[in-house]
């Protein structure tokens, strides 16, 4: 097992862009999620795409209308939802209709467990596309564990970020058996990388050592913190970083976040949408 540390960042760089960029050459970042309940959700997975780095952001969810109020730098797109609030079936079809736009696809921030999840991954995963990463977060990774066959076919650019409980559908096990072996065992089966989160992190790809990351610590407990993660790693997917670089960045970065906003609000009460103005100045202090 290999430590996310300093030194093993500087010896997997991110992609830079070259004085000549513009904001579609820094990547393009398709974020897709929400509810009636949680419409907010994305605007943290977007912020946290711009701040790790990507030059333009679309966000897919429902109000879209005070989601690109909130946050004028995104393009915005309105999803249906079903009678319980949460994406119906139709919102796949939105989705996927945008895909060729991106480099990077998030899916899952703010959405529950009655969204149509089944119809709206079936729908995205039609359109696997060599240079097109896909992140699948919250209510996404109990649907990843029916699809093995269907998301190998997007092996190389996949990344599954599961708490325990994500792990236990995914996996059809206990909580308990969430481990950094059973991370490996995900990778292998879904040929994804795979970021296992608990109160410490493992990043898990089939055929290379699992990476660790110590934690944050127990501020980052707190709503919204996961969707700050799964836009900043789609953020670095954009970039061009490779899916187990993106995620272990991810990680570091966002626990990092934790740690600075710890020493300076507290060590508990800093809200998830204070964790992405910290990437910037973490990304450029890694040399």
């Amino acid at each position: 097992m290999i430590e996310i540390d300093r030194d093993w960042l500087a010896a997997n760089k991110l992609p830079q862009p070259g004085p000549d960029t513009d904001k579609n050459k820094r990547g393009h970042v398709l974020a897709a999620g929400g509810s009636l309940q949680v419409p907010g959700a994305l605007r943290l997975t977007g912020e946290a795409a711009f701040r790790a780095g990507a030059g333009k952001v679309q966000l897919v969810g429902p109000e879209a209308r005070l989601l690109g109020m909130s946050m004028p730098e995104a393009a915005v797109f309105e999803a249906a939802v079903n009678d319980a609030g949460e994406l119906s079936g139709d919102a796949g079809a939105a989705i996927a209709g945008l895909l060729g736009r991106c480099g990077a696809c998030v899916i899952g921030p703010g959405m529950g467990a009655k969204a149509d999840t089944g119809a709206i991954l079936d729908a995205v995963l039609a359109h696997p596309r060599g240079d097109l990463a896909l992140v699948l977060d919250a209510a996404m990774i109990g649907e990843a564990g029916k699809r093995a066959e269907a998301l190998r076919r997007w092996s190389g650019r996949l990344v599954l970020t599961p708490h325990p409980g994500e792990m236990a559908l995914l996996m059809d096990c206990d909580e308990e058996d969430a481990s950094p072996e059973l991370a490996a065992e995900a990778a292998a089966r879904f040929d994804a990388v795979v970021v296992l989160k608990t109160s410490q992190t493992w990043v898990a790809q089939r055929g290379e050592p699992v990476l660790h990351y110590a934690g944050g610590g127990p501020g980052l407990a707190t709503g919204g913190s996961g969707d700050v993660l799964a836009g900043v790693i789609a953020g670095l997917l954009a970039r061009g970083a490779a899916p187990r670089v993106a995620a272990a960045w991810g990680v570091w970065l966002h626990g990092e976040a934790g740690q600075v906003l710890a020493e300076r609000v507290g060590p508990l009460g800093f809200l998830g949408r204070e964790l992405p103005g910290e990437v910037p100045g973490l990304m450029a202090s890694v040399s």
